[in-house]
């Protein structure tokens, strides 16, 4: 380690979505000095790829308190009320901040911002960037501000693959290329896990790194038997498999239809409804898929959705579009506290690599892009806080471990699906990859359906879990804590 290259920064960031970039741009305006670590080129990370919005209590007849009302009904008594209260609280201003950033959201005629309506919400309160392409925007706007900034060093196709320890603290990271970073504290941003299962609509990418670097150094984790399902994931299409659907579409009046042309659901229930009303009539009719009918919905309103169906042959103006759910965004992550704190000194954690707690067993829509700013702001004032790390410490390294085999994919789809037995999940214990094997415990210990959690075994939920989260300490071992 000693003979790598090593660069001194205040801070170290895993991860150039969404939250790693603000992140980064934060601590820069703060004059701190950043690493930033990127295993792609910049704007090419799963943020890019976002197309649902930024849920904010924008409107008139909205307030915050609305705002918490909604993500705790979706979050199916699981949601931590505290980090509710500060996402909700101050997702408007993280929205007027990117607006000073050179964000530009789409609006009305009057040039008011445009809300769209998603799954779960009471009234409409998602702001949007190029329709769909709101991921895409913020990205690529983000991106090209942390490339002009003096401040921060993109390290870009480097993996972080160690943390680095002195003294009970994460002082820094290692990288797959060999070079190192020392910092006073480390931020992951490195996304979620969805990527795991054999249907995805993540990129290859969203492996749960971040959590694994984490977990092996001694954080604890949490509620990782918690992973949503997106209920329209395009199937059977060539080029196009997995290709996510906005749930924008829905709130503009598009209707999930049965065989017979019939709808059989609420559009606009909270997603893990909606994925289980496919499920089951999926699993009654042995059909692969439903359809999304978008015939009465104005196309110019996304752009990139109607533009990568046509470019698979669906002209969204005529034809139904096939659909079926798929694994899309981790609940669960690395604990952490209201300002992104993990219980590993000067290891932090914001986006979907962490847990909060704030989207409970079921993420209500678009309040994931918000949580990035909300808590990515957090995150980089208290970092900074963090006492600056002595030149004469020898870090002591803390590997990543596990390889990701098609094997581990398709036993995830199989045991750790929308459907789950006592089963299949010890099944899921004996795979070869660490963290299936954490999904798994923790899925064996949470003995109800809740939210994206859904037991065969035990249908109902159990009201004395209410509020009690799943957590994995370091050395493995699972049990249960209430938070607030």
């Amino acid at each position: 380690m000693s003979d790598a290259p090593q660069i001194d920064a205040e801070l170290a960031v895993v991860g150039a979505g969404a939250a790693g970039l603000y992140v980064a741009l934060c601590a820069a305006q703060e004059g701190a000095s950043v690493a930033l670590v990127s295993a792609t080129t910049l704007a090419q990370t799963a943020s890019y790829w976002a197309q649902g919005g930024l849920a904010a209590a924008i409107g008139p007849d909205d307030s915050a308190q609305l705002h918490e009302l909604d993500t705790e009904r979706a979050g199916r008594g699981l949601v931590r009320r505290s980090a509710a209260a500060v996402l909700c609280a101050e997702a408007p201003e993280r929205v007027r901040d990117l607006e000073r950033l050179g964000v530009n959201f789409d609006t009305d005629r009057g040039g008011a911002l445009s809300l769209s309506l998603e799954g779960g919400h009471s009234l409409r309160r998602v702001v949007h960037s190029g329709g769909s392409a709101t991921g895409r925007r913020l990205v690529r706007q983000l991106s090209a501000l942390a490339a002009q900034e003096p401040l921060v060093e993109v390290l870009e196709r480097a993996r972080a693959d160690t943390l680095l320890l002195a003294d009970g603290r994460c002082v820094g990271l290692a990288c797959d290329d060999g070079r190192s970073v020392r910092a006073r504290a480390v931020v992951v941003c490195a996304g979620g896990a969805a990527a795991l299962w054999a249907r995805t609509t993540n990129p290859p990418g969203s492996l749960g790194s971040g959590m694994l670097l984490a977990h092996h150094a001694g954080a604890r984790l949490a509620d990782l038997e918690f992973l949503q399902f997106h209920p329209t994931a395009v199937i059977g299409v060539a080029g196009r498999e997995g290709f996510l659907v906005t749930e924008a579409i829905r709130g503009e009046g598009a209707r999930l239809l049965d065989a017979d042309g019939e709808r059989f659901v609420d559009e606009l229930a909270p997603r893990d409804e909606v994925s289980a009303a496919i499920d089951r009539l999926l699993e009654r009719t042995g059909a692969r898929s439903v359809s999304l009918d978008m015939r009465e919905v104005d196309p110019t309103l996304f752009p990139n959705v109607v533009d990568a169906l046509a470019e698979a042959g669906i002209d969204v103006t005529t034809d139904l579009i096939p659909v079926a759910p798929a694994a899309h965004f981790m609940m669960g992550g690395i604990t952490t506290d209201l300002h992104a704190r993990s219980t590993l000194a000067g290891l932090y954690a914001v986006g979907e690599s962490a847990c909060t707690g704030l989207h409970g067993a079921n993420r209500l829509a678009s309040n994931s892009l918000s949580e990035c700013f909300v808590f990515g702001g957090r995150a980089a004032r208290a970092a900074l806080e963090e006492p600056a790390v002595p030149r004469e410490i020898t870090p002591t390294a803390v590997e990543l471990l596990g390889e990701v085999t098609q094997a581990t994919r398709a036993a995830l789809w199989e045991y750790a699906g929308l459907r789950r037995t006592r089963a299949g999940l010890q099944r899921l214990l004996e795979d070869p990859h660490p963290l299936a094997r954490l999904i798994a415990a923790c899925a064996l210990a949470r003995e109800e359906s809740r939210g994206a959690h859904f037991r065969e075994d035990h249908p109902r939920i159990d009201p004395r879990l209410d509020a009690t989260h799943t957590i994995v300490a370091a050395d493995g071992t699972v049990g249960f804590e209430r938070w607030d």
